[in-house]
């Protein structure tokens, strides 16, 4: 339909662009004479209304050409927001040191002590020296070009409004739960005074053209809802410049983003709660940050007030030991996404039976090393009663346990993304990650209730059933160094065999040493938070057990169907 609507759509976007870039732009220029801005504001809008007849055409001749309408308003429209940024976000960032500045000069040109100097003077318009404004405007350019931060801030906004589902970086609160539930319960009652027809209406309206399931990095949404984004956008900074309202363009440009993903049912019911706890988590985060700033403020201005230079040099320092930190903590975050991001897998690997076991054997490797070195740990530090080393393997643990669900939500895309020849294959990955879930879960359970028995002060165990634990722990060790070995070398049937006999042998002697603790239960006193203990630590192994020998024995079998791989 863009044949009748090209020209229109592009009149009402680009004259409203025009507007803020062309009209309220020139306003800001300082060589601009009284006599010009007065004209322009006189005859604003005959101006809007030639605009739009000129745009009008340029719309339709553009259709006429097979030039989409979308991306010249999306080209204008990133570069009017990018005015609007400049123009606000440069005020705020340069405005207190230049207030500084001059304040300095008006100190220095009056001669007067310090202490007598007076505010009158700063009410007067400050016309700023416009070598502060080109280094100003070059430091933000290579800030926004070069920092990762920068990124990381766009990348919140584009997963809180992507169309369709992928990893949320936001969890649900209950708060979100609660609007969604009501939501869905004021749209229950909404439909039920529609019409049938009206609403498959509406549905028909929704509709998305087919898509090649094998894309996996399309974009967050369409052309249509990126140039409103754009276009609204900056259109309210336009009408909050004009009135001269102190706004927020992030804060207007996000709540204008996440207003069309609503409205585009980008927001369904599988992602609602985790986009509108995205949403008040980010506000929130404002808020958070405003009255810290606040604080923050009275605190730095006594410590300069009244430490004088000393307190600027220690102010100093801390800043940039701050700075260091914050930069060291994030990269170190970085890496740790990217690694994470390494276990994701690659539709080019799996569009055959070979990239299925390739990637199986990573994730079974890295699970596996991961279990090995937190069994270990737990029942180390069990024993000397370490409760920050306890606590440490617990968060390890539920770390793990997240890498494997983040594994578990891509089977969906996993199953679409492999070929109709290896389609069979799709249930031996899914079982893969059934047994890493169970081991993980496992791991967790073991190293959440060690910690919470040190946590609680509760007796130490006895020497018997710390060797008892540290010799398990050690014949645990040598077969998941053998898994890893296995998975290493591709020797599957024989040192699988063998492998699956000796843990078993392990699950035979926990089953022996359950039965003696019974025995002593009935013929000595013990604690029963350490019997507890021990019987939750046993059986939690044989479970992790029983586990390691069902995913070996899938892989095994899995590998001697397909020997030709």
């Amino acid at each position: 339909r863009m044949r009748y609507f090209s020209g229109i759509v592009g009149g009402i976007a680009l004259t409203a662009l025009s507007y803020f870039l062309v009209i309220k732009g020139l306003s800001g220029l300082s060589f601009m004479h009284k006599e010009q801005l007065d004209w322009i504001d006189q005859h604003t809008g005959l101006l809007l209304g030639i605009f739009f007849v000129l745009f009008f055409f340029l719309g339709q001749l553009l259709y006429w050409c097979k030039v989409s309408i979308w991306r010249v308003v999306i080209l204008s429209g990133t570069f009017a927001l990018a005015m609007a940024f400049a123009g606000n976000d440069l005020v705020n960032f340069i405005g207190v040191p230049v207030a500084a500045w001059d304040s300095f000069q008006l100190w220095e040109a009056a001669g007067t002590p310090v202490q007598s100097m007076t505010m009158e003077a700063l009410r007067e318009n400050v016309q700023t020296p416009q070598f502060f404004l080109v280094i100003a405007g070059a430091l933000m350019i290579l800030t926004l070009w070069f920092s990762k931060k920068s990124l990381h801030v766009m990348q919140t906004e584009m997963k809180l409004s992507q169309q369709g589902g992928g990893k949320e970086r936001f969890e649900a609160t209950g708060l979100s739960r609660g609007i969604v539930r009501f939501s869905v319960w004021i749209t229950s009652m909404v439909e039920a005074l529609i019409p049938k027809r009206t609403l498959a209406y509406i549905d028909s309206r929704f509709k998305k053209p087919e898509e090649d399931p094998n894309t996996m990095d399309k974009p967050a949404y369409d052309v249509i809802r990126a140039a409103i984004n754009l276009v609204v956008s900056s259109s309210l900074i336009a009408v909050g410049t004009s009135f001269k309202l102190p706004l927020s363009t992030t804060y207007v440009t996000f709540m204008v983003a996440m207003g069309t993903s609503l409205a585009d049912r980008a927001w369904g019911r599988e992602s609602a709660v985790f986009r509108v706890a995205g949403v008040f988590n980010v506000i929130g985060g404002w808020f958070i940050t405003a009255g810290a700033a606040f604080v923050m403020g009275l605190i730095i201005s006594m410590i300069l007030f009244y430490g004088e230079i000393y307190g600027l040099i220690t102010m100093i320092f801390l800043v940039g030991y701050l700075v260091v930190r914050n930069a060291i903590a994030y990269r170190r975050k970085q890496r740790k996404e990217k690694e994470a991001q390494k276990k994701r897998f690659n539709k080019e690997d799996l569009i055959t039976i070979s990239g299925i076991m390739k990637l199986s054997s990573q994730n079974i490797a890295g699970a596996v090393q991961t279990i090995d070195e937190l069994y270990r740990e737990v029942i180390d530090n069990l024993a000397v009663e370490n409760h920050k080393g306890l606590k440490g393997c617990k968060k390890r643990a539920k770390a793990l346990s997240s890498d494997i669900e983040d594994l578990k939500s891509d089977i969906y895309y996993f199953i679409r993304s492999i070929d109709d020849s290896s389609v069979t294959s799709s249930k031996f990955y899914i079982l893969i990650l059934d047994y890493l879930h169970s081991m993980s879960n496992s791991i967790s359970f073991i190293a959440d209730t060690s910690y919470t028995h040190v946590d609680n002060n509760h007796k130490k165990l006895k020497y018997n059933h710390i060797r008892n634990l540290k010799n398990i722990s050690e014949k645990m060790q040598q077969q998941f160094q053998k898994i890893l070995e296995i998975l290493n070398v591709s020797m599957y049937s024989n040192s699988t065999t063998q492998l699956i006999k000796d843990v078993n042998a392990i699950k035979d002697e926990i089953s022996e040493l359950i039965e003696k603790q019974i025995r002593d239960i009935r013929t000595s006193e013990s604690s029963p938070k350490n019997t507890k203990l021990y019987f939750s630590l046993l059986l939690e192994t044989r479970v992790l057990i029983r586990s390691i020998i069902n995913l070996m024995t899938l892989f095994k079998n899995f590998k001697d169907q397909y020997k030709e791989i």
